[in-house]
């Protein structure tokens, strides 16, 4: 009897584990931890009995983890989840997606981009690559997503709020991936609240208006985004390097003097975006800083690829031999009219993927320093709305 009750009980062949015993399946690691990564007991806690009905930015990286399969783009899922009307509010604005390990999470600065006010310019000690803020093309598009994730709900908020217009100024030389930002950056925002205008070459009617006209008449309103892609700097660079354009915008004679016209045109442009940061619109301007090797680069690619072709053309070779100039013109530039409240970014663009989160990052704490919030509702419409409510209940 001693020997058999010292013995180990051997388990009954039958015996199951209770059903409650069964791991959560969002308790289960993530495809990109670690075999042996154990989930920690608050994700235990914190993970819902049934799948939230919000778009979380842990929603987002789990709906590109089932596209990637399928080769399609975050961007694209994120979209699909949306027309699916599931409500596009994301928590937690400001923070990084909460599924993202700690190497993951975005070391970007927006301040050590930034131009500050009254300094001199020399953009060979600018970079035009940094380290790679993402170490794959999958972390890049995770970053990304977070990112798009967080700008629809804060441009959301934005319209709301009606308080703010917010202007985004992208300048850089040919294929320095000006479009490539603006597409990709602004994926998520609803073009209901989001203009983007690109500007060529001024038309006769533009041209008998005063330099800042054209571009003055497509400032967006309070609510909406603004972006421009090139705008009224190619007035102090485009016509620094080719003076003679300016005899063709039909200026007095005694106007065109090349010792002060340049001069008095950046008063005019600082002058203009502190009278615009007055009247609530915020300003950020990026310089895609690209080196003239990786335009060379670029511009073989668009050779080489028949659907770029469409890209190229003749006067951006003739305008590469102007380098030098080019750059001179953006140094007195940039230095000139980065203010406090319309401040200039030079964005290292040799790296499409860091050049587009690092935009993306910049926009992110601007918006996060507006004092922006939904509309309130005053008890008066609360009880409209409840007697609204019973009305189609019934």
């Amino acid at each position: 009897p001693d020997a058999k009750a010292d013995a180990p009980a051997e388990p009954e062949p039958d015996a199951k584990p209770e059903p409650d015993a069964k791991p959560e399946p969002d308790a289960k690691p993530e495809p990109d931890a670690k075999p042996d990564a154990e989930p920690t007991p608050d994700a235990k806690a914190d993970a819902p009995a049934e799948p939230a009905p919000t778009v979380t930015p842990r929603l987002v990286e789990r709906v590109h983890d089932l596209y990637e399969e399928l080769g399609r783009e975050d961007v694209r899922a994120v979209q699909d989840w949306e027309k699916a009307k599931v409500n596009p509010m994301y928590e937690q604005l400001a923070e990084p997606a909460p599924d993202l390990a700690e190497g993951d999470r975005m070391p970007i600065r927006s301040e050590d981009f930034r131009v500050a006010a009254g300094d001199k310019v020399d953009l060979d000690k600018w970079p035009t690559s940094v380290d790679p803020v993402a170490t794959s093309k999958k972390r890049y598009r995770k970053l990304l997503a977070d990112h798009v994730a967080q700008l629809s709900s804060l441009q959301r908020l934005h319209y709301a709020s009606d308080r703010y217009a917010l202007l985004l100024i992208f300048q850089g030389m040919d294929g320095a991936g000006k479009d490539g930002a603006i597409r990709h950056v602004m994926s998520g925002v609803n073009p209901e609240g989001c203009e983007v205008f690109s500007f060529k070459q001024p038309s006769a009617e533009e041209l008998q208006h005063d330099f800042l006209w054209r571009t003055t008449t497509r400032l967006p309103e309070r609510g909406r985004i603004g972006i421009f892609n090139r705008s009224y700097y190619e007035e102090v660079l485009v016509v620094r390097v080719h003076p003679e354009i300016l005899r063709s915008e039909n200026l007095p004679p005694e106007l065109i003097d090349e010792r002060t016209i340049w001069r008095d045109r950046y008063r005019s442009i600082v002058e203009l975006e502190e009278h615009l940061h007055r009247n609530g619109t915020r300003i950020l301007k990026f310089f895609l800083h690209l080196s003239k090797d990786e335009q060379r680069k670029r511009f073989l690619a668009r050779i080489d690829d028949p659907d770029k072709n469409w890209k190229f053309s003749q006067a951006d070779i003739r305008e590469r031999g102007y380098w030098k100039a080019y750059m001179e013109a953006y140094e007195e530039c940039l230095g000139a009219t980065s203010t406090e409240h319309a401040p200039w970014y030079v964005v290292p663009a040799d790296d499409k993927d860091t050049a587009r989160l690092i935009v993306s990052q910049v926009i992110l704490d601007a918006f996060n320093e507006l004092h922006m919030e939904y509309p309130k509702v005053t008890a008066r419409r609360r009880k409209e709305l409840e007697a609204i409510r019973e009305g189609l209940a019934n």
